[in-house]
């Protein structure tokens, strides 16, 4: 933690009580303590206002840093090119544009263009416009409905919250923006019906055909999803679901949008989510781990297809996509995730997010031998969760003040970890887990080890 002295510190908390307004934080406890102040990062680990170190479980506390933090070869290559041209209007190209599009695309067979803008909110609002332009365009306006499911997370502006599946996160926003229709969800921890494997995931399938079929196909545009329900409680799909998801956006002529802003850029293992389940979507859209946190980025990425749908007559001022994103025009976002896509090449962190995250989800699983609280361990590549339950067979969720408590004792024995909290009335209750994907198995192993005394502590 070098630079600061004491009286630096001091100042800059005070700073921050007097004049900061955090993120999904309530500030009156702030009148009586200070707020956390994090100063330093190195590879996995965190330095605070106080000097304390953290392993950092959750990559930036949002599942942002991918490859860790202190790179210095992505601050050179942000500074190299922001000195040479900080910023053009996404209305013309830039050099690091060019190229990071160019290489995003070798990763995606299938899909062809990528769209700027500068977080994964307004990723997913370029989908939106897109998909009702397209309506408009091609449909007289009727085929305007978007879908999205329960438990599923797409932003904080209004649109994305109404494509939200969080009950909790949407709570006092309203009225939202019509339009948009939930479809379950499809945790077979949490089954629906009576079914499990295979048959589970079908009907989950078919659930979402259910709703199609009651608005009215000519009517449903695009089906927005997770490939990996993110902090709606680290939901896997189960087997068969993908397949039959697809099948039925191809029977109505529905677009298939998957937002991988939390998945994407090797989290699970693979470059994207999607590419576990031989998913051919039309809409993809990124953000968090491309640029691992040290730029501002988000992308939309689409098919061929969907682009030539907006080339039309260029006299007529309303048939292409009318949308700017200013601060998609950066240069430093572009610079910086070529950098983090070599650095993930390059370091082989595909195969240790494989690896690492086999080794992390036996651990969770050991513990769940071990604590009754523990009722189920899920997840893929290094983003898993443990889902906590007063008991087995009823599956009665803990309170979310007491996965509250688990995180906190896990932070002052220096590990931070997550948890679903504030999305899904009654089932806050999952710890979350998205190391750095540089992790080791002595990083792994003192996480896991950490839960472990915290849950003995908080349960008994």
């Amino acid at each position: 933690m070098d630079g600061f002295n004491e009286n630096d510190i001091s100042h800059v908390v005070e700073a921050d009580k007097a004049h900061v307004w955090h993120h999904l934080i309530q500030h009156k406890p702030f009148e009586t303590s200070d707020p956390r102040i994090i100063v330093e990062g190195k590879g996995m680990r965190v330095w605070d206002a106080k000097g304390k170190e953290y392993i950092d479980a959750v990559s930036g506390a949002v599942w942002t840093v991918n490859v860790g933090y202190g790179r210095e070869t992505i601050a050179d290559a942000i500074r190299d090119q922001i000195v040479k041209l900080n910023y053009f209007a996404g209305s013309a190209g830039t050099v690091p544009g060019a190229l990071y599009a160019e290489k995003l695309i070798e990763k995606m067979p299938g899909m062809s263009r990528v769209y700027y803008a500068n977080s994964g909110s307004e990723a997913n609002e370029k989908v939106f416009k897109m998909v009702r332009q397209i309506a408009h365009k091609r449909y007289g306006g009727k085929k305007h409905k978007i879908l999205y499911r329960e438990r599923d997370y797409h932003g904080g502006t209004i649109g994305t919250m109404s494509a939200g599946g969080q009950t909790e996160r949407v709570m006092q926003y309203g009225p939202l923006a019509p339009g948009f229709v939930e479809v379950p969800h499809c945790l077979e921890y949490r089954a629906q019906w009576d079914l499990s494997g295979e048959a589970y995931g079908a009907r989950a399938a078919e659930a979402i055909e259910e709703v199609i079929l009651r608005e009215g196909p000519d009517t449903v545009g695009a089906l927005c999803l997770e490939p990996i329900t993110a902090g709606g409680g680290v939901i896997l799909p189960p087997e068969g679901y993908w397949p039959r998801v697809q099948e039925i956006c191809e029977k109505y002529d529905i677009l298939l949008h998957i937002d991988e802003v939390v998945c994407g850029m090797g989290r699970t293992g693979t470059w994207f989510g999607y590419q576990h389940y031989g998913i051919k979507p039309d809409f993809v859209t990124l953000a968090k781990g491309v640029a691992s946190g040290y730029a501002a980025i988000g992308v939309t990425v689409t098919t061929e297809k969907v682009f030539e749908l907006f080339k039309d007559d260029p006299t007529d001022p309303l048939d292409h996509f009318r949308d700017i994103s200013t601060f998609g025009g950066c240069t430093a976002g572009p610079a910086a995730a070529i950098e983090n896509m070599r650095i993930i090449e390059d370091e082989g962190l595909l195969e240790n997010t494989t690896a690492m995250g086999a080794r992390m989800l036996a651990n969770l699983e050991a513990l769940m031998d071990k604590h009754e609280i523990i009722g189920d361990v899920r997840g893929k590549g290094l983003f898993l969760g443990a889902e906590l339950v007063r008991d087995r067979t009823s599956k009665e969720p803990v309170s979310e003040r007491e996965i509250a408590a688990v995180v906190a004792e896990c932070a002052a024995q220096g590990v931070i970890i997550g948890s679903s909290n504030r999305s899904v009335p009654g089932l806050n209750n999952v710890l979350t887990f998205a190391p750095a994907l540089i992790a080791t198995a002595d990083d792994i192993d003192a996480i896991t080890d950490t839960v472990d005394r915290a849950l003995a502590k908080v349960f008994g």
